[in-house]
């Protein structure tokens, strides 16, 4: 689904008519007789056909007038995992998403994907019916309505963490998008879950989702320090060292949701956590496009009759998969995992006033750089490539940004002495959440796709592959966990 002119009207009716969770985020309906736009699973009885219109995006909807609905909140769909072919939209989308345009231009935005600023407003219109500015607009002002509607934070934090630095501007922004002033939001009842300092909000997905799958595979890799994982869900301390923040996500039992706790967060962090936990657990992932893609390969169907929950486990933080994954060379997971925890108890910053077990924060590139690894249990090379590694990224050769290409994000990693391309693509899976990634060199998935005589060479695992493009980091996690246990997935 693209722009509200490429959208299949049929398709759409039928997954409004039944509020078809599946689609969620992919369209938006548009009511002449309202005003407003709702989500596909919006509960209030059905318009008329005659008076909707569908738009792909919320943002476009809203550019067409319309205001975001107040019951089913539009502000909680997951965002729409397209098929884009353009590269140059693709990446920018990636970008916008990340926050760029809140601190650039859209000249500078176009820039970093290498068109003009004009080509870049014709081709986002002509994909997505709407400009970049107005998609960023739209995102910010739906960020903006979920933390009026679910924490009691002031309405001037609000307008910080949405990136308003005039409160008129934001008052003025919010009446025009939404139809009210911020404060007729804050006239209804505070929910239960604000009291004292905390921030909960919801974070909505397409089902399915096996979130216990995905607590059990990063359990495995939790690092003692910074992180607690248990069946009911994650727990993690976070930065800056000045005013670290605790976070807790878990299921919304009844809801297509997980719940994100904070504590001592500073609001303008907030935007920026979100978009983090999303990455973490591929909230975002449109499983039945993914399904699609995959299900001619019997091996990969097994895995999805299996697992249909089963998503890309992300990370939180790009440098900390690096590290992570640069220690799991030729181990298995429970050593890596041990070096991991040594080495934040070695370099990570200790934090005052902060739990048990959630203590530290782990090292930045800098702090790497130069450091005496070999102490942890590290082999010479592979302790020197680490702090190739933490050089790279502390001198911005490397970096873990939204709108990268999978091949040059590749490039750059295999540069670096001790990486190679399974380590890079590893990298770009986790990290970037780089949907096509897939490292044709993992023993495992070269036992998986041969035969019990013989294993797959390289090449042979890549052209397998080819039909699965461009979701073939879905198909590494389910040829992964059909493994036998003692091959297992890697680090």
């Amino acid at each position: 689904m693209t722009s509200s002119a490429a959208l299949d009207t049929a398709s759409c009716e039928r997954a409004r008519l039944a509020r078809d969770a599946r689609f969620d985020g992919l369209f938006f309906t548009a009511v002449r007789s309202t005003g407003i736009y709702c989500r596909p699973v919006c509960p209030a009885p059905a318009p008329k056909p005659s008076n909707v219109t569908y738009y792909a995006n919320a943002a476009a909807a809203a550019a067409a007038g319309y205001r975001p609905c107040l019951r089913c909140r539009p502000e909680l769909s997951p965002a729409a995992q397209q098929r884009i072919d353009e590269d140059a939209v693709r990446r920018a989308l990636d970008l916008i998403h990340d926050g760029f345009l809140q601190g650039a231009t859209v000249a500078a935005l176009s820039a970093r994907v290498g068109v003009s600023a004009r080509q870049l407003q014709r081709l986002f219109v002509a994909a997505l019916g709407v400009t970049p500015q107005q998609l960023h607009a739209n995102q910010r002002l739906l960020q903006a309505k979920q933390l009026l509607t679910e924490t009691r934070l002031p309405v001037t934090d609000v307008a910080l963490a949405a990136g308003f630095n005039s409160l008129r501007r934001f008052n003025d922004a919010f009446l025009g998008g939404c139809g009210m002033p911020p404060t007729s939001i804050r006239r209804l009842p505070a929910p239960a879950s604000s009291a004292g300092d905390a921030v909960q909000l919801r974070l909505g997905y397409r089902p399915p989702l096996d979130f216990g799958l995905m607590l059990r595979f990063l359990q495995r890799r939790m690092i003692p320090g910074i992180e607690r994982i248990d069946d009911d869900g994650y727990q993690r301390v976070i930065g800056p060292a000045q005013r670290p923040a605790l976070l807790q996500v878990s299921a919304s039992p009844g809801r297509n949701e997980l719940v994100l706790r904070l504590e001592r967060i500073d609001p303008r962090q907030i935007p920026a956590v979100v978009r983090r936990v999303r990455h973490m657990f591929d909230l975002d992932a449109d499983l039945h496009q993914v399904h699609a893609a995959l299900q001619a390969e019997p091996l990969l169907a097994q895995g999805i009759a299996q697992r249909p929950g089963l998503r890309v486990p992300g990370g939180w933080e790009g440098f900390e998969v690096a590290v992570r994954a640069v220690l799991g060379q030729q181990v298995s997971v429970a050593a890596a995992t041990t070096l991991a925890r040594r080495l934040v108890h070695a370099h990570g910053h200790p934090l005052d006033g902060m739990p048990d077990g959630l203590d530290r924060l782990f090292p930045e590139p800098a702090r790497l750089a130069d450091a005496p690894l070999e102490a942890i249990g590290l082999p010479r090379t592979r302790a020197s490539t680490l702090r190739s590694l933490a050089r790279a990224c502390a001198e911005g050769q490397l970096d873990f940004g939204a709108g990268q290409r999978l091949e040059d994000f590749v490039q750059r990693c295999i540069a670096l002495p001790g990486i190679g391309p399974w380590t890079a693509q590893y990298i770009a899976l986790r990290a970037l959440g780089q949907p096509d990634a897939f490292p044709a060199g993992d023993l495992v998935l070269q036992q998986m796709l041969g035969t019990p005589e013989k294993r797959l060479t390289e090449r042979q695992t890549e052209q397998r592959s080819q039909p699965w493009r461009p979701w073939r980091a879905y198909a590494v996690l389910h040829l992964w966990h059909l493994s036998p246990p003692f091959r297992g997935a890697p680090s």
